[in-house]
């Protein structure tokens, strides 16, 4: 059952994401079977950003859980672009790798575009190749982007309405924005929205935000969004992840999103935590497309 509140529930990723891994678990099963060997996923990590490293740890951890085998291939910081291109060269042609990842950002140095394009496109599992990117454009069969997807299957979960709604996305990054405000708009459910896409140069952007039906928030900044943007009964989801100072707090900080939660949250029909919320779907999406690349 939903998370439940006086006022609003929580679209709830941990809830939906261990639904969504239990049938993923059930059809690595069947693959076992089938093919002989089961789903495996590697990831690329360069450098030792903090946040890099715990993303690729969840990602592992969430392999375990549903039986993929997955391979971890730590590089340092120093490691050139070339070193790196070769080495996407080497998993595109193993084909003991169903699909793979190389976790951003990179090291300055390192061109991530020529990263991205240097994967091949039927193991890129994070749905950020030009070719997947072009399939999801035209309906096609793909990978989708991992974070997109992730809130897609949020609101499915849920049984969010969409159809004929006004969704805003705050936002145009390649990686969740935009291709955000194609999948909402696209003749599906969840999707037949009309959609809005807007970003740092949007004028009065709250004008644009608060008729929203449907507000999807990922603009990179602690509490962008405040309770005058958002209209009653909307429902929100924050991508953001931030470590906001809080000396009341054991460790100094506590975790937030793009979204002033306190403040937002009484206004909401529905709305993701953080964390729990985006996160865990995310990496689910990440499990989906490695299921889809191994052909289950």
């Amino acid at each position: 059952m939903p998370h439940t509140t006086a006022s609003y529930r929580l679209l709830d990723g941990v809830e939906c994401g261990k639904a969504l891994r239990a049938q993923i678990a059930e059809k690595v099963l069947q693959l076992e079977i089938t093919r002989g060997r089961v789903p495996q996923l590697a990831a690329v990590l360069v450098g030792d950003d903090p946040a890099s490293q715990t993303y690729v740890g969840s990602k592992v951890k969430a392999c375990e859980e549903v039986g993929f085998r997955s391979l971890l291939l730590r590089r340092p910081a120093e490691t050139t672009e070339a070193e790196l291109l070769d080495l996407v060269a080497q998993l595109n042609a193993d084909e003991e790798i169903d699909g793979f990842i190389v976790q951003l950002p990179l090291p300055r140095h390192i061109d991530e575009e020529r990263i991205t394009l240097a994967i091949a496109p039927g193991k890129d599992v994070d749905g950020f190749h030009p070719q997947n990117l072009g399939r999801m454009m035209l309906g096609l069969p793909g990978y989708l982007p991992a974070t997109p997807n992730g809130i897609v299957e949020l609101l499915k979960f849920h049984e969010i309405p969409t159809e004929g709604k006004h969704c805003v996305v705050v936002g145009r990054s390649n990686i969740v924005g935009t291709p955000m405000s194609i999948l909402m708009s696209r003749n599906a459910y969840p999707g037949n929205c009309t959609v809005t896409l807007t970003h740092s140069r949007t004028r009065d952007l709250p004008a644009i935000t608060r008729p929203a039906d449907i507000l999807v928030v990922a603009i990179g900044k602690a509490g962008f969004i405040t309770a005058d943007m958002v209209k009653p009964g909307a429902v929100v989801v924050d991508v953001g992840i931030h470590r906001i100072a809080d000396p009341t707090r054991k460790r100094g900080y506590r975790l937030g999103g793009d979204v002033d939660f306190e403040a937002v949250a009484p206004k909401c029909a529905w709305i993701t935590p953080v964390p729990g919320g985006v996160g865990p779907m995310t990496v689910t999406s990440l499990l989906l497309n490695t299921l889809k690349a191994a052909g289950g």
